[in-house]
């Protein structure tokens, strides 16, 4: 005869394994995600050549220290940074818009505290002397995702960029008019950073202030992590449900190529 109390408590204590073993999990990602490495994807053309509209990549928390914009949220119990190692000049960093404190930016730093820059025909001077920035070739790009759909191959004028530590980038510019290809001089605050799109005509950055609705100078608080690897890739044409699309849509040659020198 089957004892009715036995078979309640086994499956009262198979739920609470069940139960138990989630939690542990979803600590363990939350663990991950605030300490170690964070997912993000690619929303808008500002980071071209160097990212693509549906490129995923993984972010270091750990690069810079901790704030409180290292947790979920931002709900992080401390103010400033702590642990914090120094960012450096061509880092392509994720940060939270200074002026929300909530939306996700990711650009390359140009600048670091106590710098002077200036744009000027298109040309980033750095502290007085002009950063190398050597014509390369037309880049071909399909935009993501109505380009691709309609089968439309764009070229942008792109160039070799050198600063002043070595650090070589591929930025796009189609002529040194745009409304930012000529700035006024900029001093980089204590504590904070200038970051810059590398495309440099399509890209809202430390170029254009706060109060203009742009984004100013960066809070070293406000730097969420270090982008290292892109890990995925898609141009867009096929949905999630489309899974007879998917071959077709990834990027293959994107697959885990590392975004830092």
């Amino acid at each position: 005869m089957v004892d009715e109390n036995k078979e309640i408590v086994k499956k009262t204590e198979s739920w609470g394994e069940t139960i138990r073993t989630v939690f542990y999990a979803v600590l363990i990602a939350i663990g991950i995600r605030t300490f170690a490495w964070e997912p993000f994807n690619i929303p808008s053309e500002s980071m071209l050549p160097t990212l693509q509209i549906g490129d995923y990549l993984f972010v270091s928390k750990y690069a810079y220290g901790y704030s409180k914009h290292s947790f979920p949220f931002s709900m992080g119990p401390f103010d400033g940074r702590k642990f914090e190692s120094p960012v450096k000049r061509g880092d392509v960093v994720v940060f939270k818009l200074p002026r929300d404190n909530t939306t996700d930016y990711i650009k390359r730093i140009v600048g670091l505290p106590g710098d002077k820059l200036q744009v000027t025909n298109g040309v980033l001077h750095i502290n007085g002397k002009a950063v190398p920035k050597i014509r390369t070739d037309s880049f071909p790009y399909t935009s993501y995702p109505y380009d691709e759909q309609y089968g439309i191959e764009r070229n942008f004028p792109t160039y070799d960029e050198t600063l002043p530590n070595g650090v070589k980038y591929l930025s796009y510019d189609l002529a040194p008019r745009g409304p930012l290809d000529n700035t006024d001089v900029y001093e980089v605050p204590a504590g904070h950073y200038f970051a810059m799109g590398d495309n440099r005509d399509n890209s809202t950055d430390s170029r254009v202030p706060i109060n203009q609705h742009g984004v100013g100078f960066v809070p070293a608080e406000n730097l969420v992590g270090r982008a290292e690897v892109l890990f995925f890739s898609t141009n867009g044409s096929a949905a999630w449900w489309e899974i007879w699309g998917w071959p077709g849509s990834i990027r293959w040659g994107r697959l885990f190529q590392s975004i830092t020198e």
